[in-house]
């Protein structure tokens, strides 16, 4: 009976605290979003289960930037060391965009590089999102969190997680949930927005199809990008270089092997490590805190004026644009980096309000891939700012 006794009292049932039961019901509900919900599942069910382990006492399998080594006795914990190797050392996240620059085709936006403007007014609540954090929360966020928490705006997972781990690593396990939860509700928050800004004349625009893009300038395209941005923002050659490299292993067509692993089995891997690990920081003491609240509230006034900027900036463009060659306003919302799913939401908004009769996916793929590289380079710059 004493054995049994000693037995429950180091067992992780006597170290459960009401925090740890919240946050395996957090956990549970990204997990149910990402299988019920289809809501961006290669990454809600590993932050989900990330947030369930974190919060098992006695498992030391939480992770936080705050965690230091005992040297008396030295204990290698198996998510803080993904956390310190992958995250603490900004790895994993510019892996994650070598990824994506694999899988992306810029042709859309290098057919209309109009559609590139429309890509960085879409990051206007990345700015709207960092000032209102910082002067309208009563001093609850420096600078350099305000910036973090900014950046969701952008609606690119792994640019939130690298700016946070620089900036703010306290923070990093409610902004990446942010911006996570925020991208997978692309469909449910971008449509009314889009209604609302547009009249039925604008959203029955259709565009004519783009001229085809020369081989030439899709493999010149990431290299130029490259080197212009990293000269003008240097802080951003991380996440842009990655990208472009990515890029430019698709496009050169000499690099089949190194361009399938790219986009295929190395970023899952990452995708698996980086997401378990982002749900391991989120242990029920630290991220059930008020704050957690105000990072989710800001998050969604991020996203709603990133959407916002880019609809309105397409009619302004209209405003100059000759008859015939005026541009769907609803396009300007997919340049959020939330990519394609941006896209995909504009195309099936525009041909439910006009009864098929327009598809601007394409035309929309071109701000959409365009955002990616905006919400890089906006990262880039508070790095350089607050950095």
């Amino acid at each position: 009976m004493e054995s049994l006794t000693t037995l429950l009292a180091g067992s992780g049932f006597a170290g459960l605290a009401w925090q740890n039961l919240v946050m395996f019901a957090v956990g549970g509900v990204l997990i149910f979003l990402a299988v019920t919900k289809k809501y961006e599942p290669l990454l809600l069910v590993p932050i989900g289960f990330g947030a369930i382990l974190a919060n098992l006492p006695e498992a030391h399998l939480s992770a936080s930037h705050g965690f230091t080594q005992n040297p008396a006795a030295p204990t290698h914990f198996l998510l803080q060391m993904v956390y310190d190797a992958g995250i603490r050392t900004e790895f994993l996240p510019p892996v994650i965009f070598l990824g994506v620059g694999s899988l992306t085709d810029f042709r859309p936006l290098l057919a209309r590089p109009v559609t590139f403007l429309l890509g960085a007014a879409a990051q206007l609540g990345i700015f709207v999102a960092a000032l209102g954090a910082y002067y309208l929360f009563g001093g609850t966020f420096s600078i350099e969190q305000a910036a973090s928490i900014g950046i969701i705006g952008g609606a690119d997972g792994p640019t939130s997680i690298f700016l946070a781990s620089k900036l703010a690593p306290e923070l990093l396990g409610a902004i990446a949930v942010a911006a996570y939860s925020y991208m997978s509700l692309v469909p449910v928050i971008q449509p009314p927005i889009m209604r609302l800004l547009t009249t039925k004349s604008e959203r029955q625009i259709s565009m004519k199809q783009a001229k085809p893009v020369s081989q030439t300038a899709v493999i010149l395209f990431p290299i130029l990008t490259a080197v212009f941005a990293i000269l003008a923002v240097p802080t951003c050659a991380p996440l842009l270089g990655m990208l472009m490299f990515g890029n430019l292993l698709r496009e050169s067509t000499v690099t089949e092997r190194l361009f399938k692993t790219a986009g295929g089995p190395l970023v899952n891997i990452v995708t698996i490590f980086l997401g378990i690990t982002v749900g391991a920081t989120m242990e029920g003491s630290s991220f059930l805190q008020a704050r957690t609240i105000f990072i989710l509230i800001i998050g969604a006034i991020a996203f709603s004026f990133s959407t916002f900027g880019g609809v309105v900036f397409a009619k302004l463009i209209n405003l100059v644009l000759p008859q015939g060659k005026k541009i769907n306003p609803c396009i300007g919302a997919a340049g959020v980096s939330a990519v394609p799913m941006a896209a995909r939401v504009v195309q099936t908004f525009v041909s439910e309000e006009t009864g098929g009769k327009v598809n601007p996916l394409m035309a929309a793929m071109g701000p959409n891939v365009a955002g990616v590289i905006g919400s890089a380079v906006a990262a880039g710059v508070f790095l350089q700012l607050f950095g």
